[in-house]
Parts: structure tokens; sequence; C-alpha cells
């Protein structure tokens, strides 16, 4: 197989779909791999480093895309792109499908096979290829929120962890999944107040078992949200419906309750965020606000930190992929319950049914395509 590696062109996008020791194993299997010129460049990775490890360098993505039997990505095709991806290529990258009717109009349209990084799950209901950047979110989340809030960014001027006579903030975060967990596991290590919110009792009996005693858990409801978000000062918003639009649940009228100056992440602005008034963001312009509350929603927040996130990526894609390869996505899929999750569209045909019912659309079971 052909496997092609464009180089990212989001807006400050910095990471790679494959790492030249992934590269290599690719190779190693009989396939032939194409990287873009300069492609790794922003994860720390040279294009020789590539050629050793047997790659080839091509020019443009114009070529990538007219060679390739599978195209490798970090983040969605963007408009540049859709008309580059062929009928029956394998495109398998972070989609968000249920975020963008255009993204998901553009891909039925070009009647090639989208597998999604986040809807690839595991018997436990986890998500492998979306574990490692729900990690480096989390953590980005406090880290993000805390600078917000000095007052040279507009904050309100307090400091995460306070200091001895001075209270520290209040963090609450929304949802106690990965994304949550790791805030929290931060935001807990720089002395704040945290609470999390969550629907699951099962899963906040787990974290009253594992966290520091500094966190604690409320039962997630409208009241319980509009108490928290009140006495916050960084909320960081974690919720994940897989492979489905996230739901609002701070409210425009919801913001009048909070303090002015105070910050929030919304980690979940890939899902179409779980803010009303969120809307995406880049790292060149981060922020922006709406009734004196500071909104961060910069959707690839782990591109600021590319050398962490490709390794930490591509240490959990590469499995997959290589089963792609070696033995094309149809075998793969049957062989694979796990991976046949990740498709959402093939061949013109909505196969993931958050994403059907995101816009409306005819939804047709893999089982009916395959």
């Amino acid at each position: 197989m052909i496997i092609g590696v464009p180089k990212e062109i989001k807006t400050n996008e910095n990471r790679i779909a494959l790492v030249p020791a992934g590269a290599e194993i690719l190779v190693r299997n009989g396939h032939t791999v194409l990287v873009e010129k300069n492609g790794g460049v922003g994860s720390g990775f040279t294009d020789d480093a590539y050629v050793a490890a047997g790659a080839k360098i091509i020019d443009t993505p114009k070529e990538i895309f007219a060679q390739a039997d599978m195209i490798m990505k970090v983040k969605e095709p963007l408009a540049q792109e859709y008309d580059l991806i062929r009928p029956g290529q394998v495109v398998f990258t972070y989609f968000h499908f249920a975020a963008s009717r255009e993204l998901t109009e553009a891909m039925i349209k070009s009647k090639s096979i989208c597998i999604a990084y986040e809807t690839v799950e595991l018997p436990d209901r986890s998500l492998p290829l979306l574990i490692p950047m729900s990690e480096v979110a989390g953590r980005m989340s406090v880290q993000e929120g805390a600078k917000y809030l000095e007052k040279f960014f507009g904050g309100r001027g307090i400091l995460l962890g306070g200091i001895p006579g001075v209270k520290p903030a209040n963090v609450v975060i929304l949802g106690g999944g990965v994304v949550g967990s790791n805030a929290a596991i931060i935001a807990a290590g720089m002395g704040a107040r945290v609470t999390i919110l969550d629907v699951s009792l099962d899963r906040m009996r787990y974290l009253e078992e594992v966290m520091p005693k500094n966190i604690t858990t409320v039962y997630s409801n409208p009241h319980t949200v509009r108490e928290a978000i009140a006495e916050a000062d960084l909320v960081v918003g974690a919720v994940l419906i897989a492979g489905a639009k996230a739901p609002n649940l701070i409210t425009r009228d919801m913001l009048k309750l909070m303090k002015p100056g105070s910050v929030i992440v919304d980690v979940a602005v890939d899902q179409g965020g779980c803010v009303e008034t969120i809307k995406p963001t880049t790292h060149q312009d981060p922020t922006y606000v709406v009734d004196g509350v500071i909104h961060y929603a910069v959707a690839n927040m782990p591109g600021a930190v590319p050398i962490t996130s490709t390794i930490g990526l591509t240490n959990a894609t590469l499995p997959y992929a290589l089963q792609l390869a070696n033995n094309g996505y149809l075998k793969a899929v049957k062989e694979d319950p796990d991976l046949a999750k990740g498709i959402n569209v093939i061949e013109g045909k909505v196969t993931y049914k958050g994403v059907a019912e995101a816009f409306d659309l005819p939804y047709v079971p893999l089982e009916q395509v395959i």
C-alpha cells in the first residue's frame, strides 16, 4: 500500500501523523510511505530522518493525495484539501464530523473512506486514539487557564494555587473523563480547589478514590452547574459524547453568574463545545470575551506542544495504520470491530449514527455497506 502523509495546514498545527520510526515499520512491512517536504519539522523530525527510515519526500500535497491509497493526517481535511481526496481513498485522521456540516458533506461527496481516530472504540468504551490527545489537552487546559487568569491577559489577577494566607482559585471541570481527570490532576497539583461535575456515579466514586483530597465530585445537573460556575475562577469544558455534538451545559444566561475576569477553557470545542457562547479560536488569537468572561477555545490545543503530542498520538495510531496497510481497510475492519467503529463515512454513506443525527442525514449501518 502507498501511505501518504501530507503536511498539516490548520493554523499553527505543528504535529505530523507519522514519525520516522513509524515510517520505518510500515516500509519494513512492504509499504511505500510518502511524506510531504518539511512536514515533520514542526515536531522536530527532519526530512533526512524520514529518508533514513525509508520514506520518500514529496514536494506537494497534490502529489501525495494523487498517489496514496491511504492518507494519514492529524486534523480534519480543510476546504483546500477537499478536492484532492479521491473516491475509494482511505483517510485516517481526527474528523470530529459532528462539529462541521461542511466537512461532512464534502467527505460524503468525495466518496472516500473516512476513518476517524476519535471513534475507534474498545469493548470497555474507551477511545484509544483520542486518549493521548485528551491527556495533552486536559493538562494544557489548566496551564492555559492559569495564564489567562493573570491581569495582564485580562483575567481576575488570581494565582491558581494561592499562597499561605491567601486562598487558592476555584477550578470547575465539566466532565470526569480523560480530559477532565487530567485537568484535575494538574489543577490540584498546582494547589487549586477543584470540583469535577459528572453524571456517572461510578466514575465519581473512582475519582474520589484516586484523586488528591483537594478534588471533590458533584453530580451534574443544571442547578449544580449554575452553583459551581458562580464560584469558579476557571472552568474547563471536558464533556465528550463519542462522535456526536457536545451538549451545551453553560448557556449564555449562565455567564452572568460568573465572576468578571474568570476564564472558560472549552476543550470540547472540537465537538461543538459545551458552552453556548463558544466558537473555535486559534493559537494566534486564542481568546475572546463575552459578558466579562474570557473564552479560550483553541481547537487544536495539542498542536502547541507538537513533540509530545506527535509522539503520543503516533504511539497509539501506528498499530491501526499497520492493520489497514497490511490487510486493506475492508479486511481490517471486518477482523477488528474496534477499528470498524472508526468508519464514519464510506463511499458517500454515513455509517456513524452520531454524525447522521447531528445533521439529520441518512444513516446506513456499516454492516450493510461492507
